[in-house]
């Protein structure tokens, strides 16, 4: 994270990369299950900006997925205009989501 600011929301997380800067507003509902599961922000982030694969989901929204050993961080996002807002996150079982990678319903980063 390069810079994180409060916002009436949440947070508004400014992740720098590669030659460029990307802002995600991380809800108080995804920044709760970030503790509640013991994984970081950086891990989310990385999971947002570097999938390994990325689904539909319920109402439209993208499951972000990246593996950690036997777990997958799940980062549920959607975009308010073209922000991309974290809804909520958790730490479950890899066997029970991942489906083996290289899918992308959508890519916040377009360079990865």
């Amino acid at each position: 994270m390069t810079k994180i600011e409060k916002h009436v929301r949440g947070e508004l997380c400014t992740i720098g990369v590669a030659d460029s800067f990307i802002d995600v507003l991380y809800l108080f509902h995804a920044l709760d299950r970030i503790n509640k599961w013991n994984i970081t922000r950086e891990m989310v982030a990385e999971t947002l900006i570097f999938p390994q694969e990325v689904t539909i989901g319920h109402r439209n929204r993208y499951i972000a997925h990246r593996k950690y050993e036997s777990h997958v961080v799940r980062a549920v996002y959607e975009y308010e205009r073209k922000l991309p807002v974290l809804v909520t996150t958790y730490f479950p079982n890899a066997k029970r989501y991942f489906k083996g990678g290289g899918i992308y319903e959508d890519k916040i980063f377009q360079g990865s």
